[in-house]
């Protein structure tokens, strides 16, 4: 019981500094200036990033001792100075221009960081006690990238979070691929330059997405003989149209975050044992699996507390795991 409650204990400041640096994010990410880190790093021992996650923590938190602790639990293993350059040599940075273009409700355009302005820049990294670290980054200079708004929202765009959060997913992709979401076609551009991807079949329902993709973007990829566009929903393709196909890979990425992605991730997972020949791959499932995680660890309490779960403890952690997780979701 000692080691549950340390279980829960950790949980809870997952969620509390989640929800900090989340009212930051959304509310005013451009908390941190130039202008103030101009004056105060000039006059400080700190380094950038240690001097950006000090002043976040006494920013965000109702005291100093809750400020001490964000930051050396979170925010220190958390914030990361991000270098434009490296990103700019991207290859679709380098080779694909987005014009200002609007079909229907979908429009495409830019929009940029401001120095220093936070954000999130990769998935979260989960310590082996279950400690949860978001990463958050900046830029010491603006830095503008590619967008897909639908009626005036981002839907999707080509950021440091895509680029990071997809650079696994892209690395082991070979054979025939599959990609669920078209958004501005990042994933599929990147993985058409492996030689080792034979053919890559994008499924996407919305008909103006594939219009204003067709038309503005795929014509610049170099290898944009590899791409099939498939218009249909893509639980209805799992099921009826994956099966018949010779397909090695499935990318999916058909959320906007883990709010809408949690549903969507289950519904796909219980689809894969129709395509067994087929390896599934699945954006930000890192933070998918936390919301799951924390939902399951939720449920083994109350079991416990009813006298319903006697196992022990290593089995707990067993159920929590990533890896039990990515197999229990296909059954719920």
């Amino acid at each position: 019981m000692q080691r549950i409650k340390e279980l829960e204990r950790i949980k809870e400041e997952n969620l509390g500094a989640f929800k900090v640096i989340a009212s930051y994010l959304n509310e005013f990410p451009c908390l941190v200036t130039k202008e103030i880190m101009d004056e105060i790093i000039s006059d400080t021992e700190l380094d950038c990033e240690s001097y950006f996650a000090l002043f976040l923590s006494l920013a965000l938190s109702e005291n100093d001792e809750s400020g001490d602790a964000l930051n050396k639990l979170y925010l220190k293993k958390s914030v990361k100075r991000l270098d434009t350059k490296q990103y700019k040599e991207n290859p679709y940075y380098k080779n694909i221009k987005i014009p200002q273009k609007r079909v229907g409700g979908w429009e495409l355009g830019y929009q940029s960081y401001k120095p220093y302005e936070g954000f999130i820049y990769d998935d979260i990294e989960v310590e082996k006690s279950y400690r949860e670290i978001p990463k958050i980054g900046f830029f010491t200079e603006e830095f503008s990238f590619p967008t897909v708004y639908e009626d005036g929202v981002e839907w999707m765009a080509i950021k440091p979070n895509e680029i990071e959060t997809m650079k696994p997913h892209i690395e082991k992709m070979s054979g025939n691929v599959v990609v669920f979401g078209l958004g501005l076609g990042y994933f599929a551009y990147m993985i058409s330059q492996k030689e080792s991807v034979k053919s890559i079949t994008i499924v996407e329902r919305d008909s103006s997405v594939i219009k204003l993709f067709e038309e503005n973007i795929l014509p610049q990829f170099e290898n944009k003989h590899k791409i099939k566009i498939v218009k249909s929903d893509a639980f209805d393709f799992a099921e009826n149209e994956l099966p018949k196909i010779n397909c090695n890979h499935a990318f999916v990425d058909l959320w906007h975050d883990v709010s809408d992605g949690v549903e969507l991730y289950i519904k796909m997972k219980k689809l894969e044992a129709k395509n067994s020949k087929t390896q599934f791959s699945y954006w930000i499932e890192k933070s998918i699996l936390s919301s799951i995680r924390w939902q399951i660890f939720d449920s083994l309490q109350t079991q416990i507390k009813n006298g319903k779960f006697s196992e022990p403890y290593e089995n707990i952690l067993k159920y929590i795991s990533d890896d039990y997780l990515k197999n229990f979701v296909k059954f719920i």
